[in-house]
């Protein structure tokens, strides 16, 4: 299907948009993928979208199916899996397909042909840039952020260093290796003491869901942080805690070229960090804020990043949180990402000065509950990310990506 040149507007279709909407994968927030794909797939406007729920396993296969789009029938993932097909991504005759997955004899391998993909995918394999280079290469336009852009936002460190460049404000780290660690504990902790001190805050370098985070205030406690971080990645950061904690996150929506902030909420917890837990299994109980979706149960942690407490709008002066969407903007503008991102924030509680901690380049539920009270609903929501999706692809198809040369005329080996 053409990319049309008013993007969205339905009138210009004959037929309904056919979007893949990806999730799961090869990554510790598999599960929290599946809710937020979920919460879209029940959101997303059925007169202008085919809606085909596309499962990727935790070993990489793709599914689709009559129960694929059910959260009820995760609980059993093995029956689900026996009642789908399994297929796999291709380009056939310039479109993007999904094959049969193993072909048969006869007939057609085509399954369903896709003009767009909405990856609704959190952490590593998914999230960090590998994914959205595979639909690059498929070329069909998708949600999000570019390969470049979701790379950099899936690392703690990289990121630090190109918002530091762009004059937001970020907290001082430094990154251990397990290799460094294991050649050298005591030298490894005292890279650690002698910059920064105690206490300080110790995560993977690309994960998200605050999946193996710890706080440290002696030295026992750092060895058992970071022999927890390093379970989940190769490479870790340390930084210095904030005193007076209070965690301010604010969302984006846009591209490189234009972009709006959302109001600022405040998730509330009593951790002194916030974790997997408190993010996800806490329930949200006594929250001042309740987001939910028509079709998705709210049992637990099945509202994902809905379900955490949190005030909304947060408890700031105006001054602070225009201060914090402006900074929310230029990081998000400075990473050149698109769709929707979350960009979490740390605060001084005493002193009111703020730091950027990360941004999450596909957070958890879309941060639809961001943009609600912002005056935008979670289905026209989910409208401007597949339009800020086709404005890119339209902008792409205008780049040149030949160059003739005679080079391999002469070419020898």
């Amino acid at each position: 299907m053409p990319i049309p040149n008013d993007l969205l507007t339905m009138e210009v279709f004959f037929m309904k948009l056919k979007l893949a909407v990806l999730f799961g994968g090869k990554s510790v927030e598999h599960e929290i993928s599946v809710i937020s794909a979920l919460q879209a797939v029940a959101a997303l406007d059925r007169e202008k979208y085919d809606v085909l729920p596309v499962y990727m396993t935790k070993d990489g296969r793709w599914y689709i199916g009559e129960h694929v789009g059910e959260l009820a029938a995760y609980k059993n993932i093995p029956k689900l899996l026996a009642a789908s097909r399994e297929v796999l991504p291709a380009r056939v005759d310039g479109k993007a397909v999904l094959l049969r997955q193993p072909p048969k004899g006869f007939g057609s391998p085509v399954l369903a042909q896709i003009d767009a993909v909405f990856p609704i995918v959190h952490g590593t394999n998914v999230e960090d840039g590998a994914l959205q280079g595979l639909l690059r290469l498929l070329g069909v336009p998708f949600v999000g952020c570019d390969v470049t852009a979701a790379a950099i936002g899936m690392d703690k460190f990289a990121q630090k260093a190109l918002f530091r460049a762009a004059g937001v404000p970020v907290l001082d780290a430094l990154v251990l290796r397990q290799s460094e660690y294991d050649a050298d504990m005591d030298a490894a902790l005292a890279r650690v003491t002698e910059r920064f001190g105690f206490p300080v805050i110790v995560k993977p370098v690309n994960l998200g869901s605050s999946v193996g985070i710890g706080k440290a205030s002696d030295d026992a406690a750092l060895r058992r942080a970071l022999e927890l971080a390093f379970r989940f990645a190769n490479r870790v950061l340390v930084e210095p805690a904030v005193p007076n904690l209070r965690e301010i996150n604010c969302a984006v929506l846009g591209d490189g070229d234009a972009a709006r902030a959302s109001v600022c909420e405040e998730p509330l917890n009593a951790d002194g960090i916030l974790s997997y837990e408190n993010k996800y299994l806490s329930g949200g109980k006594g929250s001042r804020a309740k987001a939910s979706v028509k079709g998705v149960p709210a049992a637990g942690g099945a509202k994902g990043m809905a379900s955490l407490e949190r005030r909304i709008p947060a408890e700031i002066p105006e001054e602070l949180e225009r201060r914090i969407q402006a900074y929310a903007l230029q990081a998000f503008q400075a990473l050149d990402a698109g769709g929707v991102a979350r960009i979490d924030f740390l605060m001084d509680g005493q002193t009111g000065e703020v730091w950027l901690n990360e941004i999450n380049t596909v957070p958890g539920s879309l941060s639809f509950y961001l943009w609600e009270p912002s005056g935008v609903p979670y289905p026209q929501l989910l409208d401007e990310m597949l339009r800020l999706a086709f404005r890119r692809a339209r902008a792409q198809e205008d780049l040149s990506f030949s160059f003739d040369t005679n080079v391999l005329a002469d070419a020898k080996i």
